[in-house]
């Protein structure tokens, strides 16, 4: 009698290309948190002058590149330095000091909503429309595009912290209208008035952090790094952010200008983002819309590579390091 032959076995079905697994490159809740928590901290630590200068040239509303040499350097010199233009260098440099409080609130906060934030989105989106955005972009394109997208609607979200950031520029660009004022006497005078140009922050934030995941996504495809459990080193970590904050800073730029004026305008003195954008033509020309970009890439670009450097590979190190906890 001819014993029972065993069936066949059967071709194992593989995973979707863009389905999740339990551990991503993006890491676990508690590396993103850690990991994005480090990156403010260390980012404020560094940066807080360098922002301080970029916020008061952005609200200069008077022409700082004139025809002389010297009268440019004096236009920035009151522009950066504003009452102690005239005052020493250790005064000077003490001057760019002002909201730091405000500051390290909101970018602790802000830095670990969105830098850990962002994976957790993209990893939800993958798992409902990862097959969708394969079928529209192809494998890589699906990959940079699920990146931008997940990133996109973080800086949307990320005008909740709007206050909190409005304080800041306060204190950077007219600390006149903080001065005297408690936190809490300041949040329950003012009220919803804090989030006075909301609109335009969602539309600067929107593209330029589209362009900042997004770009950094499709540096890292350009040179091989990026599949899950795959850990780029801080080179590639560096030169990837550094490709997203370019991208970033040069598309938010128009827009970033309008909402850095509509902060920094007194209280009760609120000016409408048209009504900004119609004097600035008038008066500056189209070019204002773009000013302060080179220094903004020069000083500004670097902080934003850092911190998002510093997130990307302490999110990755901790992840790996904490699998066994």
């Amino acid at each position: 009698m001819t014993a029972a032959k065993d069936p066949p076995p059967q071709p194992a079905i593989s995973a979707p290309i863009l389905a999740t697994s339990s551990v991503h490159m993006s890491g676990t809740a508690e590396a993103r948190i850690m990991g994005s928590a480090v990156a403010g901290v260390s980012e404020l630590m560094l940066f807080h002058p360098v922002d301080t200068i970029a916020k008061r040239i952005m609200t200069t509303e008077s022409r700082l590149v004139v025809n002389s040499i010297s009268g440019t350097a004096g236009n920035l010199n009151t522009a950066v330095f504003k009452d102690r233009a005239g005052a020493g260098s250790l005064t000077k440099f003490g001057s760019l000091f002002p909201g730091i409080g405000f500051g390290a609130v909101y970018k602790i906060l802000q830095r670990v909503y969105k830098f850990g934030g962002q994976p957790v989105l993209k990893d939800w989106m993958k798992s409902r429309y990862g097959q969708s955005f394969e079928t529209a972009f192809g494998h890589h394109g699906a990959t940079t595009m699920l990146s931008a997208t997940s990133g996109a609607l973080i800086g949307i979200g990320e005008v909740v912290l709007l206050p909190l950031d409005a304080l800041k520029v306060k204190a950077q660009t007219a600390p006149e209208q903080l001065k005297g004022r408690g936190v809490i006497d300041i949040f329950r005078t003012e009220g919803w008035s804090l989030y006075r140009g909301a609109g335009w922050t969602v539309a600067r934030n929107a593209p330029g952090s589209f362009a900042l995941f997004g770009g950094n996504k499709a540096a890292k495809i350009m040179m091989g790094v990026g599949e899950d459990g795959q850990r780029a080193t801080w080179t590639q970590d560096a030169i990837s952010s550094c490709a997203g904050a370019t991208a970033s800073i040069v598309v938010a730029q128009p827009l970033d200008i309008v909402k850095t004026r509509i902060q920094s305008r007194a209280f009760n003195s609120p000016e409408s983002g048209v009504s900004i954008i119609t004097n600035l033509l008038k008066n500056e020309g189209t070019g204002a819309f773009f000013k302060g970009l080179t220094p903004k890439l020069m000083v500004v670009g670097p902080k934003l590579v850092f911190s998002f450097t510093v997130a990307q590979h302490l999110i990755g190190y901790f992840t790996t390091t904490m699998k066994g906890f």
